[in-house]
């Protein structure tokens, strides 16, 4: 039988739920960005209008010529794309082509493109993980051949992502590489080795920024300090709070007008709870399911390690930073600033998180079942 022949459609559940996340989030965005976007822009729908026109299209492009590529391009091209990723993270530093604000430098300006590396990293990452683990094999349980190397690779991104500093995204991606080299076949010793040394660098970077401790310690006892440390989870809580089961209703949030902080960010989970209620919610949370369980099933039924890797790493690059972003808003964990895929508001995240659906669905049209 032909390749041809084998070839099938792209997953079309997976493609529905991925629109259906991509309307939820315009919708939500066009309603949490109101307040904001009048007082920065003079313009109440800034924030719906540039996540639509720098995110969701482009990105939409992205994904329908990508779905087209065979996955296999990406793994003879994986090397290159990791290293230009780095580079990429290396010139946030230099001056007048990295972009400092608020004192993190995480912006690229080429011209008139400017767009965040580290979200170039996780795609790139997760390529050419998949490229390492496919070509280690059974070596991926030595300790000198599949720990050490695995730990240098991680370590190198870890450092000039801190280095900007960006510790949510560092978070991002360690769940994604660890998730990876776990399924990969990797001894569940070496994940926990991993995972120590991940908390006590946590421990340090903590202790030398207040902001992290003061997260930690309002996570612990949110009633510590209402109106400083603990403003932002107690403001969330109010939100989900007053939405009960059916909400207020879209646009009929109180708490966007300036008392929930980064109400379009990491905190517009708040606000789904507080204008859709326990309903529209959970809505979010079983589009997430989905997502979840197409992904993982299409990486089971992969035709080759290479192509069951990736789509392991593009499902958990969603999952787990929604199910990360969720817990922290709702106070099951502390607050980590980690965005809601597809929902919050980041055009260059966004692109960048379609481009790797594109390939999981190109993936999903070689599927073994």
């Amino acid at each position: 039988m032909t390749e041809q022949k084998l070839q099938r459609k792209a997953d079309p559940i997976l493609l529905g739920v991925v629109f259906a996340l991509l309307v939820f989030g315009l919708v939500v965005i066009s309603s949490a960005g109101i307040v904001v976007s009048k007082t920065k822009f003079g313009d109440e729908y800034y924030y719906f209008k540039h996540q639509l026109f720098f995110g969701v299209i482009p990105g939409l492009i992205c994904l329908f010529i990508v779905q087209k590529i065979r996955y296999t391009f990406w793994k003879k091209i994986s090397f290159p794309l990791f290293i230009s990723a780095l580079v990429l993270l290396i010139l946030v530093f230099v001056p007048g082509i990295g972009i400092k604000l608020q004192g993190a430098s995480r912006w690229i300006n080429l011209g008139p493109i400017s767009f965040q590396p580290t979200e170039m990293i996780k795609l790139t990452m997760i390529i050419y993980l998949g490229s390492w683990i496919a070509a280690r094999g059974s070596k991926l349980k030595d300790f000198k051949e599949g720990l050490i190397p695995f730990a240098v690779i991680l370590g190198i991104v870890a450092l000039l992502v801190i280095a900007q500093p960006d510790v949510g995204t560092l978070g991002s991606i360690i769940v994604i590489s660890l998730v990876m080299f776990f399924v990969a076949g990797a001894p569940l010793r070496y994940i926990l080795s991993l995972v120590g040394t991940g908390a006590a660098l946590l421990m340090i970077l903590i202790k030398v920024e207040p902001y992290r401790m003061n997260r930690l310690l309002s996570f612990m006892d949110p009633d510590l300090d209402p109106q400083g440390i603990g403003y932002q989870i107690n403001q969330a809580l109010i939100a989900i709070g007053s939405g009960g089961i059916f909400g207020l209703g879209l646009g009929q949030s109180r708490q966007k007008f300036n008392y929930l902080p980064e109400p379009i960010g990491d905190s517009i989970f708040a606000i789904v709870g507080e204008e859709l209620g326990i309903i529209g919610a959970g809505v979010l949370l079983i589009l997430f399911v989905l997502f979840a369980m197409r992904g993982f099933k299409i990486a089971k039924n992969a035709p080759d390690v290479f192509s069951s890797m990736v789509a392991v790493g593009v499902s958990s690059w969603v999952v787990f930073p929604a199910l990360i972003n969720i817990m922290a808003i709702v106070g099951l964990i502390p607050l980590t600033g980690i965005t809601l895929p597809f929902v919050s508001f980041g055009s260059t995240s966004l692109v960048f998180v379609l481009i790797g659906v594109g390939i999981l669905l190109n993936i999903s049209k070689y599927s073994k079942i």
